[in-house]
């Protein structure tokens, strides 16, 4: 047989049994990172699903058990071994290869628990790991008795990361497991030079993925000058190989966070100092404290806008759970008065913040909405933004800042600060309430209701107007928000008038548009044109489907039928009844004879 026939894909091994000739020649291919990447997109780990890949792992092993008839007994459990000898078939280093998979996902699954793996969940995860580097091992070195020189490197990078996975898990020879990465990368760096065009964009995104573990293993050994924050930065990639490092790192992120927490004691808002003694509430203000640094900083604005929505989610969660702790505190508290009002106080400055962030989140929503509104529809997938989306944003932050102001005034002896912030708050409403109502008009003049956009962009002018007087006359200006104004005065004023000429333009035309449409009222279908349909054409051989590359629909018969006149009975209407003057015929009446009584009595 030529060489073409012995090469199997990577895919394709459900094939039937190879016959004599076949199993002479003992060399088998098959691409081992394609087919790990391929299974692993199309089964749950495009998203994280570690728990689907595992049954979709175990359900591939059952068919490549049943088609290779390699079954382990009926009744009583035998495990057979995967030797050498074993392997006649490609298939049989298939099997190997998803129970290494299988063992891997497992592990991978317990790691990702909410709270994290307990003690006795983490000894399962790096029993898993073992188990998972023992099944990679067997698939390396029979690979190398087995597969072509290109197979072999490729089980021999997937067996060293699978090495390193399990040292990097277990926190403890960081040298061994940099050189586990390291060797996995010059593999596939060298595989990257040679094949087609798949493969190398392959084995360059592999190389990438195995970049922040080789620097992680390196900051840990000390040879390497990047802070744990900066391989933050270098893990924002996403894929499987990259869970366990975000999961390393984030550890080491809450380790230095719990140091750093003994020396927050307070925290500062609008002039106050309320103490934090609890060390989880210090940690989670902490965190949240780190991710309002990246998103204020210095590179915040070259972040784009999905990454900044994944921080502000992330900065909720810290402030939540900095609030359920304040709250637990509360509650645990008791009698003690002084512990009670410092824990009100500082719930209430920790709820002031994240209102403050989540109004900022939803003027990213608005930005990220404005692009979109003008925007033309180049992609078909690509959704565009109307004015009610709009509107509905800014009624989230009128809420927003009413809730706010609500929290600012609740208290008794305020501040000039807080009188300053609740200030700041009723400019925003103006403002809003200004871009809410001027995207209304919008959205009525996009339903022809000229009348009602006239007068709402009338509104949103008048307000638009007052917040700009009152964003002008403080101290500290706002230049972003009154240039906002501003622009916003000059479109309601040309918005208006547009919409004042074109409802005097349609209100011209209007009497025409009504001639036109009663000019073609008729009773029957001969002002329409006539289509025929199939019933109407049976002698003719013309189809009544129409052409397959156009969208007209099949004109078979028409449906809901049209009025036909039909035979019935008569009416017979007597109108000559009442004209008619019949003849007194009293005379002809028989007269009845009647005796003397009754004639006293009649």
């Amino acid at each position: 047989m030529g060489k073409k026939e012995n090469e199997m894909s990577a895919m394709e091994i459900d094939d039937p049994k190879p016959d004599g000739s076949e199993q002479i020649l003992p060399r088998f291919s098959m691409n081992v990172l394609q087919l790990m990447k391929t299974s692993q997109a199309q089964h749950g780990l495009r998203h994280g699903d570690y728990a689907r890949y595992r049954r979709y792992c175990s359900a591939r092993l059952r068919r490549l058990y049943k088609s290779l008839k390699f079954t382990h007994g009926r009744g009583k459990y035998t495990r057979r071994a995967m030797l050498e000898s074993t392997v006649t078939d490609v298939r049989f280093l298939h099997v190997v290869f998803y129970m290494t998979e299988r063992a891997w996902s497992h592990a991978m699954d317990k790691r990702q628990l909410p709270d994290g793996p307990n003690a006795r969940q983490r000894i399962y995860l790096i029993g898993r790991l073992r188990k998972a580097v023992k099944w990679a091992s067997l698939f390396s070195s029979l690979c190398s008795n087995k597969t072509d020189s290109r197979t072999s490197l490729e089980a021999e990078a997937y067996a060293s990361y699978m090495k390193g996975t399990l040292l990097f898990e277990q926190d403890q020879n960081w040298e061994t497991a940099l050189a586990c990465f390291r060797n996995a990368r010059a593999v596939y760096e060298e595989l990257g030079k040679y094949g087609d065009l798949e493969n190398q964009v392959l084995c360059r995104e592999r190389v990438e993925e195995l970049e922040p573990s080789i620097e992680y293993c390196k900051h840990k050994i000390g040879k390497s000058n990047l802070q744990t924050s900066e391989l933050l930065q270098i893990g924002e990639m996403e894929g499987p190989a990259l869970d366990l490092f975000k999961a390393k790192i984030e550890a080491a992120m809450e380790e230095a966070r719990s140091q750093q927490a003994a020396s927050l004691t307070e925290f500062n808002w609008l002039g106050y100092r309320f103490p934090v003694s609890n060390p989880k509430s210090r940690v989670s203000i902490l965190k949240a404290q780190d991710f309002e640094k990246e998103l204020q900083g210095p590179a915040a604005e070259s972040l784009p806008a999905e990454k900044k929505l994944t921080i502000y989610d992330k900065l909720f969660t810290a402030y939540h759970d900095a609030r359920n702790t304040i709250r637990s505190d509360l509650v645990s508290a008791g009698n003690a008065e002084s512990v009670k009002d410092d824990l009100n106080g500082l719930d209430k400055a920790v709820g002031a913040v994240l209102g403050q962030r989540t109004i900022e989140r939803n003027q990213l929503l608005v930005k990220i909405a404005k692009s979109k509104l003008n925007k033309k529809r180049d992609d078909k997938t690509e959704k565009v933004t109307k004015p009610e989306e709009l509107v509905r944003l800014y009624d989230l932050l009128l809420q927003n800042v009413a809730d706010l102001s609500d929290l600012i005034s609740s208290g008794r002896d305020r501040k000039p600060e807080e009188i300053a912030f609740e200030e700041e708050c009723q400019r925003k409403s103006l403002a809003f309430r200004a871009e809410r109502c001027f995207y209304l008009a919008k959205s009525y003049s996009l339903a022809g209701k000229r009348v009602e956009a006239y007068a709402l962009y009338c509104r949103a002018r008048s307000l638009a107007e007052d917040a700009l007087s009152k964003f002008q006359s403080i101290a500290n200006k706002d230049e972003g928000t009154i240039q906002e104004l501003k622009a916003l005065d000059k479109e309601c004023r040309a918005n208006s008038c547009i919409e004042h000429a074109t409802g005097i333009m349609e209100e011209e035309k209007a009497p025409e548009k009504l001639s036109k449409k009663i000019s073609t009222i008729s009773l029957n279908d001969t002002a329409t044109k006539v289509e025929k349909y199939l019933v109407d054409k049976l002698e003719v051989y013309e189809s009544a489907v129409g052409d397959a590359n156009t969208k007209m629909a099949p004109k078979i018969e028409r449906f809901p039928p049209a009025f036909q006149s039909i035979p019935r009975n008569p009416i017979v209407l007597d109108l000559a009844y009442n004209c008619i003057e019949f003849p007194v015929l009293d005379e002809r009446k028989k007269k009845v004879q009647r005796g003397f009584i009754s004639r006293l009595w009649g």
